[in-house]
This record gives structure tokens, C-alpha cells and sequence, in this order.
């Protein structure tokens, strides 16, 4: 066993012989992977084996194409069979909202370049004879889809990554990870001690333990899942060619072909998490007791779709635990806060993604970051709010939603409300409906009196569309208030603040009392964040961004803060207050101060330091709304003072609480984009017109080389705007952007656009088509929507109001 290495890997379920793998591949070969047992001893020796491209997220949906994709390579490398049965997948539905979703998924597809179809229940019966079709509306048709061996697929990973240099240490429990000055690791083992460079916690069931050696609580839990084995059924080995797998999620099951038998899995309501203590460290190769009690509505459910089922016995029961992250997606990446310590657990799905988990981690260890955008597996999406009691609430609401319809619009209720602001009582008082994100709750909208505080899931206009128009309206003709505590915020300070701020930031760097925007990049030009800075004095610096990505932003803050000379906090939940917008927001902000608050003392984009009210507050002549408009921050323990002194200041003035579903709507009709819908690591600046702000001449700063090559040649394609002509249904995200018969762009995100009343999308088109009056068509629900450019934002062109 060797001393020292550049990375040890500690699991060797799939994704941990993956990770491993591609390491080797980008050329690190010094990296050895620890296991407790053999190969496989957790959850990937009893898995069943599938494998699809499905998912909500289309980066993690590309991810898994690669996978798929990439097991020939490994059997042509390895010489190792994966037993790949390319079968072909069919997810079926039985209800309009379950179409809809197979519409949106087709649809979304088409500019990721997979290929998936809509077929009928005609089609659905010639593809699978075995099937009951009765019910059924139509189904989703993926060639991709299939199954292997889990066995053979894991020891090819092993075999091509020592084949490629690595080393592999079978039968020998890491018992400690003790850090190092420098950054490095001490890997305790029972044969001895490895120094790492890198450790990956690639435990699987053991995530959890192994996560607990550094003194962190990743956000791992493991659920019991069952399926059955059948004996042979005439029906299945008598047809002519292998059945495809088939997705029932009304049924909630799935179902293959196994030899001359079927394969049925089921994702039952009354689930069960398992160790929740802890995993035992002797467990690895058992199976839990078979529990049939709690699949049995599953069952009756299968046995009327799938007829054959009743002419036949199960051969074998499959209780195993699988590990889930409280939104069903893996946790990969560096972990914040510890240097040399990262993550590639809960990768439920390791068939499907470990491929792509394994690719997107080697790349950020070798190369600095991920060829593509993986956010939505980032383990930094999630905080130290995930709680142990928090995280197996979200990983329970999640196995039972494995197969609920993904409604653009829902809102889940569990594990809620975990963080709330003093506010949430005055909201929750005047009937607010609450949305939640990086598990703070925050308004959607205000249901009105006697309403039920619930907004309707679905694809389409829901109940709650009428009332976010009259919020909107009022925020556009006289003044709305709402929170400003769902905002990332840090202050920088110290003597080197600003000399480090500007080679963070791409843009200016404001002159004290001044606010400016910048986008932030990564080494390749990448937008990794949008902020708005506030400079509050000499050296101090107050920064805002999405309230989602705090823990990402701030880890990338501390991979490059100085040794010495610059101070960095996170405050995002010690600053918090309310934004006032509208045209008449002066005059309310003007009757609860003594300051000068006219547009010669406090203009567009400047910021003070003032008392509203009774309390000493932060407040910055700026707003997300496109118009007039303030963000007013205090401590959290004025925010009820001075909520009080704006309400009671306002109410003759026609203040009105607003959410964020107006908030949304607003900045639409200024071409306003959003963090992780517009501005994301899969576009840069000049992409999305956020080169508008970059300081081109400043000698350095991150992401500089790629700025300056697209400033000199524009990028192929372009952010723009589009008015929809839409019928009851706007777009959400993702859909195709078609010119003839040809799909040339993708959808950003969009919606209605209330005061301006148009249907709005913004989106990628090339560069060369993105002109005044161009016309396009958008898939939306697989209806083509005819769609136009608009060049001139819709409200207020000229910024008046907004600088007035």
C-alpha cells in the first residue's frame, strides 16, 4: 500500500470505480481507491440495474446520456463485460398533467440533442405486448434506455482505472481522516496511514460516517426500496425480442425484463428510511427482511397493468437501502470549508449518473471546474440547515414524489417552515402564500381574504394569477413593500478589500456611497455569480447575489481569499429588512426619516447609511421591480420596528404587501435575468449581455482571457426577449426555440408579464437572428407558440422612473 498519493478515494461501490476511472483518464495517476470489503458490498451489488436520461434537470439529463454512452468505451477498455441490454425505455400516462410533463420533457430534449418521442397507446401495446393499455393517454419513448449488470459494470470501472494507473486496497476500513496544516490529509486505515492530497468521499451507504470523520453532516440518507424478481412468465420469453422498461408512475413502479421473467420495482407511499442511527460498518452484503405489506397498493397496481403478472410466482424478493439527498440528486464537489475534502455520495440513481458524477468531479479536481453547469448536483447547493431530522423529512417527501408529476410551479410541504424572518407572522397574518428556498421561507403571493393560502400545481395559469396581477399593479402605480432577506449578502473588509474585489469581480469597483453591478467568472469565463456591490466605506463592502447559492459563492470567496489583509462574512440572515418600490416610494421613505432622501442626495445606485424609523438602517436607491424603488437593511431584531413604521407611514399612500411571483413578473418586462435561469455556469457574459458591466481594463481579473477574446468575437449566440403569443399556458424554462423546422435556442425561463400584460421569454438565439421583430416559435406543451423579439424593454424604456 502506498504512503502518498494525490487522491484516495474512499468507496468502491459504481460511483467510487467512477470517480477513480476518470481521474486516471484526465492523466492523475497517482489516486488509489479504499474499500471496507469487496467491490460493490453496499447498495450497487443489489441495485437493479436500470439505466435512463430522464430528468427535471437538463444538465444532470446530459450527464446521464453520458453515462450511458460511455459503457461501451469501458468494455472496449477493460475488456470487462457490462451485460448492456439497450432496450429502450417507455414512461406512460394516465392523466392530462402526467402529458404534460412528457410534452415539456420531449420538448426540452430537442435542444439537448436527445432523441425521445411521444408515441400513443397503439404505439405503447406494439412496443410492449405485455402491457394493459386501458387508461392510458400516450407515453414518452426513450431508444437510450436499458439495463446491465451492476457487478460486471462496477469491476470495468476498476479494471480500466488500473489499467490506467490506479490502485486499488480491497478488505481495509479507513478509520480516520485527520487534516493537515497545509491542506493535505492523513487517511487512517487498518493497514496503515495514506497521506492524500485529495480525499473523495465516494462512501455510499457510509456517507454519512465518513462525513463524520471531518465533522461535517452531509445531507445523506438511506431509504429501504423493494423489488421482485418473478419466475418465468410465457408471455415475456415468447415474445419476439426483449420487452423495454416501463415507467408507471401512476402506479408508482417500474418494470424490465429479467431473463424469461420481469423485474418489478415499486416507490411506495409508505416507505421507510433505514439506519437512521448510523450504518452499521459490518453491513455490506445482506439484504433487509422482504416487507411486501407496504407495496401491496404498488402491487395491485401492476398486476392490473401488467396482466401477465398474475400467471406466475416471485422468485426473489430485493429489500435494500439506497441513499438519497433531500432532492433526489447526488452531492458532489468541494466541500466548504475544508480544504482537499470531496464529495460523490448520494447518487441514487448510479447507473444512470455515476458516469457523469465520476466525468464532472475529475474535471473540477484537475482542471479547476466541470465542462458543464452542475449546480443541481453541487454539494455546496445545500447548508448547514440540512439537519439530520431535516434531511430524512426531505429525503422520505422525495421517495414518495420519485414519480409525481414536477409541476414548474409546486411547492413541497415537509421540513417546512424550517428558517423563518420576524416577518413570517405579519405575513402569515395577511393570508401569504409561502415558497422556500435554501430552507428559508419566503411570500409567493398574497391569497386574498377568505381564500385558501395554497397556489394550484400546474403546467398551466394557476389560481393564484389574477392576484399576482393586482400586486404588480400596484407596485407599478403606487407602492408595494416585501422582504429583501432572500438575498445572498457578505460584507468584505479590511486593508486589501477592494484590491481583492477587483480581481474577484469582473466589473467596477463603486466609489464609497456608490452601488455597482458586476458579474462574477470563473477561470474559463463562466458566469459563477451576479452581484450587486455597495461600497459603505473605504475598505468595506457589502456584496448581494442569489440567497440559493450563498454557501457556493462563499466557498469560492474562500479558495481565493489572502492570507492576510482582507475579512469576509457571510450575512445573509443578519441583514435582512424590505425592498419598497413604486413611483411613490420616496414619498413613503421621505415621511419615516429625517434624511435627505431626494434624488440629488440619494440618486440611482447610491447607497447611505441612515435611521428609518426608530431603527439605524442600510439603504440602497436600487430595486430589482425595474422601477422607483429602495432595499432597506436592519438587524433581524428591527425588522418587525420598522415593517410597522413603513406600514403605518404607507397605508394612505396605498401600500401593499407584494411577493415573489410579482417580483418575477416585474422584472420580465425589464429583461431583468435570474441567477440559475439566465446567468448560470453554462453561459458567459457576453452570451447574456452581462459584458455591459465588465471593466475591460482592468490588468486582471478571473475569467479576464475569455472576456476579452468574446468582447473581440461575439459568442455564436445571444440573449434576447420575446413576446409570446400565448393561450392560458406561458413558458417555464427549457422549451425550444424554433425558426422553420429547425430548433436554434432554448428558453431561459419567461412568464406573464402582468402590467404590461404579454407573455414574456427569454432565451438564446444565434447572434445573427437576434434583431428587432424576429420571428420564432416556442414549444410550449407541444404546441408551437408563434414568438417575436423585443428589443425595447416593456416598462419604463427610457428609466425614468427607475432614476427619477
Amino acid at each position: 500500500m502506498k504512503s502518498n498519493v494525490r487522491v484516495a478515494v474512499i468507496g468502491g461501490g459504481v460511483v467510487g470505480c467512477s470517480v477513480l476511472y476518470h481521474l486516471t483518464k484526465l492523466g492523475w495517476k497517482d489516486v488509489v481507491l479504499i474499500e471496507r470489503r469487496e467491490l460493490t458490498a453496499g447498495s450497487t451489488w443489489h441495485a437493479a440495474g436500470g439505466f435512463h436520461t430522464l430528468n427535471a434537470d437538463t444538465n444532470i439529463a446530459a450527464l446521464q446520456s453520458y453515462t450511458i454512452k460511455l459503457y461501451k468505451e469501458l468494455e472496449e477498455i477493460s475488456g470487462q463485460s457490462c451485460s448492456l441490454h439497450h432496450v429502450g425505455g417507455i414512461a406512460i400516462a394516465t392523466d392530462q398533467d402526467r402529458m404534460d410533463s412528457l410534452k415539456a420533457d420531449v420538448a426540452k430534449h430537442r435542444h439537448m440533442g436527445l432523441d425521445t418521442s411521444l408515441i400513443t397507446p397503439t404505439e405503447i401495446k406494439q412496443l410492449c405486448l405485455i402491457l394493459n393499455t386501458d387508461g392510458i393517454l400516450g407515453g414518452l419513448y426513450d431508444p437510450l434506455d436499458g439495463h446491465l449488470d451492476p457487478s460486471g459494470t462496477t469491476h470495468a470501472y476498476a479494471k480500466a482505472a488500473r489499467l490506467g494507473g490506479a490502485e486499488i486496497y480491497l478488505r481495509n476500513r479507513v478509520l480516520e481522516l485527520n487534516p493537515r496544516s497545509d491542506g493535505t490529509w492523513d487517511v487512517v486505515t487498518e493497514d496503515g496511514t495514506i497521506h492524500a492530497e485529495h480525499v473523495v468521499n465516494a462512501g455510499g451507504l457510509w456517507a454519512r460516517e465518513v462525513g463524520e470523520m471531518v465533522g461535517i453532516n452531509l445531507p445523506v440518507h438511506a431509504m429501504e426500496h423493494q423489488y421482485l424478481v418473478t419466475d418465468d412468465i410465457p408471455a415475456v420469453y415468447e415474445n419476439d425480442g426483449e420487452l423495454p422498461h416501463v415507467l408507471d408512475p401512476k402506479g408508482e413502479s417500474y418494470l424490465r425484463q429479467e431473463g424469461r421473467g420481469l423485474v418489478i420495482g415499486t416507490y411506495e407511499q409508505a416507505c421507510e428510511p433505514w439506519a437512521v442511527d448510523g450504518t452499521p460498518w459490518d453491513f455490506g452484503s445482506e439484504l433487509l427482511a422482504d416487507k411486501l405489506d407496504r407495496i401491496s397498493d404498488s402491487l395491485e397496481m401492476a398486476y392490473h397493468r401488467y396482466p401477465c403478472l398474475a400467471e406466475t410466482g416471485l422468485k426473489q424478493v430485493i429489500n435494500g437501502p439506497f441513499t438519497f439527498s433531500p432532492d433526489g440528486n447526488p452531492l458532489v464537489g468541494p466541500v466548504p470549508g475544508l480544504r482537499g475534502y470531496w464529495s460523490a455520495c448520494a447518487v441514487m440513481a448510479g447507473f444512470s449518473q455515476g458516469g457523469g458524477v465520476g466525468l464532472s468531479l475529475a474535471e473540477w479536481m484537475v482542471e479547476g471546474e466541470p465542462s458543464c453547469n452542475i449546480f443541481g448536483m453541487d454539494v455546496a447547493r445545500f447548508g448547514t440547515y440540512c439537519t439530520k431530522p431535516y434531511t430524512r423529512t426531505m429525503v422520505v417527501q422525495y421517495y414518495q414524489k420519485r414519480f409525481s408529476v414536477p409541476f414548474p410551479n409546486e411547492e413541497l410541504p415537509a421540513g417546512r417552515p424550517l428558517r423563518t424572518t420576524p416577518a413570517y407572522g405579519l405575513w402569515k397574518e395577511q393570508n401569504a402564500v409561502f415558497g422556500h428556498a435554501f430552507g428559508m421561507e419566503h411570500v409567493n403571493y398574497f391569497a386574498a381574504n377568505g381564500e385558501q393560502a395554497y397556489e394550484t400545481p400546474t403546467f398551466r395559469r394557476s389560481n393564484a394569477f389574477p392576484i399576482v396581477a393586482q400586486e404588480c399593479t400596484v407596485v407599478r402605480e403606487a407602492v408595494g413593500i416585501n422582504e429583501v432577506h432572500n438575498f445572498g449578502k457578505f460584507e468584505v473588509t479590511g486593508p486589501n478589500a477592494v484590491d481583492w474585489l477587483d480581481t474577484i469581480m469582473a466589473g467596477r469597483i463603486p466609489k464609497p456611497g456608490r452601488i455597482s453591478l458586476t458579474p462574477m467568472l470563473s477561470p474559463t469565463g463562466k458566469l459563477i455569480g451576479d452581484f450587486t456591490m455597495a461600497r459603505l466605506g473605504d475598505q468595506r463592502m457589502q456584496l448581494t447575489a442569489s440567497y440559493g447559492a450563498q454557501a457556493y459563492h462563499m466557498r469560492w470567496f474562500m479558495e481565493h481569499l489572502p492570507e492576510t489583509g482582507v475579512q469576509i462574512s457571510n450575512i445573509s440572515d443578519q441583514r435582512i429588512g424590505f425592498q419598497i418600490a413604486g413611483p411613490k416610494a420616496r414619498d413613503l421613505l421621505s415621511r419615516i426619516t429625517r434624511a435627505d432622501v431626494s434624488n440629488q442626495a440619494l440618486p440611482f445606485l447610491q447607497v447611505c447609511e441612515i435611521e428609518i424609523g426608530l431603527v439605524p438602517a442600510i439603504v440602497c436607491r436600487v430595486s430589482y421591480t425595474g422601477g422607483m424603488g429602495y432595499e432597506i437593511y436592519v438587524e433581524p431584531i428591527h425588522q418587525v420596528a420598522l415593517y410597522h413604521s413603513l406600514s403605518e407611514a404607507g397605508a394612505d399612500l396605498g401600500l401593499r404587501p407584494f411577493g415573489m411571483r410579482a417580483m418575477m413578473s416585474l422584472r420580465l418586462e425589464k429583461s431583468f435575468g435570474s441567477w440559475m435561469r439566465e446567468y448560470k455556469p453554462d453561459y458567459t457574459a457576453a452570451e447574456t449581455g452581462l459584458d455591459r458591466f465588465i471593466n475591460f481594463d482592468k490588468a486582471d481579473f478571473i475569467g479576464r482571457e475569455t472576456a476579452m477574446a468574446e468582447r473581440d468575437n461575439p459568442p455564436a449566440r445571444q440573449l434576447v426577449t420575446l413576446i409570446v403569443d400565448a393561450d392560458n399556458v406561458d413558458v417555464a424554462g427549457d422549451e425550444p426555440i424554433w425558426r422553420g423546422d429547425q430548433v436554434v435556442g432554448l428558453v431561459t425561463s419567461g412568464g406573464y408579464a402582468h402590467y404590461s400584460k404579454k407573455s414574456v421569454a427569454l432565451g438564446f438565439v444565434p447572434r445573427d437572428l437576434a434583431r428587432q421583430g424576429e420571428a420564432f416559435e416556442i414549444e410550449i406543451l407541444g404546441d408551437k407558440r408563434p414568438a417575436m423579439i423585443e428589443t425595447q424593454v416593456l416598462f419604463d424604456p427610457d428609466g425614468r422612473q427607475l432614476r427619477s
